[in-house]
């Protein structure tokens, strides 16, 4: 496309711009521009009215400039302006052009600088500059015109460090340096002009703007340019490169650049525009038999976005929408998250401390027997510690409905948003919807705090999964029986909280020996030197047999994991090693005080709190496993699957 192509396709940019400021939206379609971005006092304005020749914008103290202002410069005999929001009057008299522009911005954001009764801070300006600065720099269809003072730090520019956010390469930024004039003496500001310091891919150029002693004294732009032309060639600094500097090279330099950025851009424009084309034209043929003045018509449109609300909805919580999310979780991939992630999570965070539960359990034995001595663990210590921590799970399962719900509402709001041309039907649906949505909590709520109920109702000891009094069982070696009584043989061991046991085979009906545990330790046994067996044994502390006339039995295993094994099962029936014990009393007594002392000096005591323990652990793991399975299954039913059937139903 030749130069005079490019000069026709300028202005037909600019017509789109128009065409998409005047219906409110960019079609999503990001159209080539120059973006002048800067600190304040940074000669912006004074860059753009050299660059216009003419005096248009407004001046002052503080912030002056408080809207963006797209300026559209066409090629034209006569000198005269005009405003999109009132296109049929042309302005010649460029000082009601500055009055415009300044009662236009008064008009949107009001005569206080943009301060309302309610107080803002100055962080809270910042913010609201920088997103408004960072929708336009931030296309990969925008030129960054970035300008800095000449007499501040290149590194502390608020104009660089902004467009670095967006363009870290430096492709798409122009630096202009302004205030050359103003340095202190016996500086300049060669090595950033020459591209030297913090260099940019499209370079630097230098200008050099009209004080406002001279905007006082009504110095014209014509005077101005000539007066940085001579400041150029004068300076020893800058005279080689003038030909580079001032207004007018950076004049030629973004008309070349626009072109040409115009020009790379132009096929996904294209593109784009032919993807918009289609669609509009489609929804148009939609409209070709619409007919205003129909009822009929209004309540089956009315009837088909409502509809399509209950298809969008369904499709997010389903998963198969038309419109993928590809930065982040959104709809039922995140309600699937809390079922599967967070609530475990809450679920895990409500285990009961070992200490705690220890303590809680020897004061409910102790309770429980009264003034009696108990010969047995006691049934009603079991139920009363299980049921203590069932009720615990009320609190995790209420937040998850709350976090499902919060979900819900979120993807009601998302799939209203497409209702943005009818706002009273929007709110009217979101209300509609989220009136049900918490209509169905209250009811699920309740469901769930009768699931916690009916668990507490009745704890079954007969469950498939729960341990029972069994602690642990597999085939272990006697290894110390004498040749002339048989030698060492293998049996099938049970361990339970009250006995050991061993037996013939695996199927427990002869029974060999039932050993009690009271009284009993564990200690290693060195390996023989011949023996491929691992070995540990245990016996009584009282010096009594602990089977026939055996003072302590051997107890073989194939390895040396297989003992470790065996030695934590005897640790969870209160069967402790003989070098521990003293040690781990000692902890006790040192971090629970005297009071825990005085049961763990009992060991059937010990053995009745270790034996209650494991059996809570396993009944309230079977409740956790049963509650993760029911949880998202009632939500589902109660609140999900119908959550979008609302809305008809009440239509």
């Amino acid at each position: 496309m030749g130069n005079r192509g490019m000069e026709e396709l300028i202005p037909l940019v600019n017509k789109l711009q128009d065409a998409f400021s005047s219906i409110g939206q960019s079609c999503h379609l990001d159209l080539p521009q120059i973006a002048v971005v800067g600190g304040q006092s940074a000669g912006k304005s004074s860059v753009l009215e050299n660059f216009v020749g003419r005096d248009f914008l407004p001046r002052g103290s503080g912030i002056v400039t408080r809207r963006p202002l797209i300026l559209q410069l066409i090629f034209s005999k006569t000198e005269y302006a005009e405003f999109l929001h009132c296109k049929s009057k042309k302005f010649t008299d460029f000082d009601e052009v500055r009055q415009e522009i300044e009662a236009e911005t008064d008009r949107v954001t009001g005569t206080n600088k943009g301060i309302s009764p309610i107080p803002i801070n100055l962080r809270d300006i910042e913010y609201q500059i920088k997103d408004m600065i960072l929708q336009f720099i931030s296309r990969e269809s925008s030129l960054i015109l970035a300008v800095t003072p000449a007499n501040m730090d290149l590194a502390n520019s608020d104009a660089l460090k902004m467009a670095k956010e967006v363009d870290p390469q430096g492709l798409r930024t122009i630096g202009v340096i302004t205030k050359l004039d103003l340095m202190d003496e016996g500086t300049d500001a060669r090595d950033v002009l020459e591209n030297k310091l913090l260099p940019l891919r499209r370079g630097y150029i230098g200008v050099v703007n009209r004080s406002q002693k001279d905007i006082d004294g009504k110095k014209d732009i014509r005077a101005a340019l000539a007066a940085e032309r001579k400041f150029f060639l004068s300076h020893p600094a800058y005279r080689h490169m003038a030909d580079r500097m001032g207004t007018p090279h950076l004049q030629k330099v973004l008309n070349q650049q626009l072109t040409n950025h115009i020009r790379e851009t132009l096929p996904s424009l294209r593109s784009k525009l032919q993807s918009q084309l289609l669609s509009l034209e489609k929804e148009v043929e939609e409209y070709k038999n619409f007919r205003p003045d129909d009822p009929t018509r209004k309540t089956k449109a009315l009837l088909q976005m409502v509809q399509q609300f209950g298809v969008d909805f369904e499709k997010r919580i389903e998963g198969s929408g038309d419109q993928v999310d590809t930065l982040e979780l959104s709809g039922g991939a995140r309600i699937n998250r809390i079922f599967h992630e967070r609530f475990p999570f809450e679920l895990v965070k409500m285990e009961f401390d070992e200490k705690d539960l220890r303590r809680e359990i020897s004061y409910a034995i102790k309770n429980i027997h009264g003034v009696r001595t108990g010969l047995f663990t006691p049934d009603l210590a079991f139920e009363a510690i299980v049921k203590k921590q069932v009720v615990k799970l009320k609190e995790p399962c209420l937040k998850c409905v709350d976090l499902v719900i919060q979900e819900l509402i979120n993807t009601v709001r998302q799939c209203t948003s497409k209702l943005g041309s009818y706002p009273r039907l929007r709110e009217e649906t979101e209300r509609i919807v989220t009136t049900h949505i918490r209509e169905r909590e209250g009811k699920t709520k309740d469901q769930i705090l009768l699931l916690i109920d009916i668990e507490l109702s009745y704890i079954n000891t007969n469950h498939e999964d729960f341990i029972g009094f069994v602690i642990r069982r597999g085939w272990l070696t006697i290894n110390n029986i004498s040749i002339m009584k048989g030698g060492s043989k293998e049996y099938w061991f049970v361990l339970t909280a009250e006995s050991l046991s061993w037996y013939k085979d695996e199927e427990e009906k002869e029974k060999k020996y039932m050993l009690p545990l009271d009284n009993l330790k564990i200690r290693d046994v060195e390996k023989g030197f011949m023996s491929n067996k691992h070995v540990f044994a245990i016996f009584n502390t009282e010096q009594r047999n602990v089977y026939k006339d055996l003072r302590q039995i051997e107890l073989a295993c194939d390895s040396q994991e297989d003992v470790d094994s065996w030695k934590a099962s005897f640790l969870r029936a209160g069967v402790y090693p003989e070098k521990d014990q003293v040690n781990t009393r000692s902890q006790t007594e040192n971090e629970d005080g005297a009071q825990e002392n005085t049961f763990s000096m009992d060991p059937q005591l010990e053995r009745q709190v270790e034996t209650i323990r494991n059996l809570v652990d396993s009944y309230v793991g079977i409740i956790n496993k049963s509650i993760r399975d029911l949880m998202p299954k009632t939500i589902m039913h109660l609140m999900i699957n119908n959550a979008g059937a609302g809305l008809c139903s009440r239509g």
